[in-house]
């Protein structure tokens, strides 16, 4: 289990984790520019995501959703009307998104603040941030980190097998999102 010393949003809902992912690019914009731009990306704007997507749910049509998402509306929007929840939003710095992605069989929860700070046994709850903040050359430099955290063993066992499956396509949806918000704030 890592723990961070408290220094982002971040920080203060899931400062203790087990699975994590953090990508990082130099973008040659202001860090309100680069914020309104994640903010503002859409799925089809994120090279190989629909494709990753479309494995991922085994290429079953789902209710729009995150696995499932339309070309209309920004990523993060469609996100946080299908399971993810606002967590933070400041701009132009951070916003921070929360979910569950693993839960006993039949239990129905839905994503809070608290089930994402202490996730109970048998639940497994992820975090998602972008970090904005000003470089020396005028631009920004723009993170991306997921965390996930589990409530026990059994569930940290369970999302063990699942990460190493899904990690691969998840780095290259993070680091193609970066690049899909590059685009948009220079463009």
């Amino acid at each position: 289990m890592i723990r961070s010393a408290a220094a982002t949003r971040l920080d203060e809902f899931m400062p203790f984790w087990q699975f994590h992912e953090v990508h990082t690019r130099r973008i040659a914009a202001s860090p309100e520019r680069v914020f309104e731009a994640v903010r503002q990306v859409r799925a089809d704007e994120i090279l190989f995501f629909r494709a990753l997507t479309w494995i991922r749910r085994g290429g079953r049509p789902l209710p729009p959703g995150i696995l499932n998402a339309g070309s209309s509306e920004p990523l993060l929007d469609i996100a946080t009307k299908a399971g993810f929840i606002w967590l933070a939003v400041e701009p132009p710095g951070e916003l921070v998104v929360g979910t569950i992605v693993g839960r006993p069989s039949g239990v129905h929860r839905r994503a809070t603040a608290d089930v994402i700070k202490a996730p109970p046994p048998g639940f497994s709850v992820a975090t998602m941030n972008f970090l904005v903040k000003p470089d020396e050359q005028g631009g920004s430099l723009v993170s991306t980190e997921t965390r996930i955290m589990a409530g026990d063993e059994a569930a940290r066992r369970r999302f063990a097998a699942y990460w190493r499956v899904i990690y691969p396509g998840s780095a290259l949806i993070r680091r193609m999102w970066l690049r899909a918000v590059a685009r948009r704030a220079t463009a």
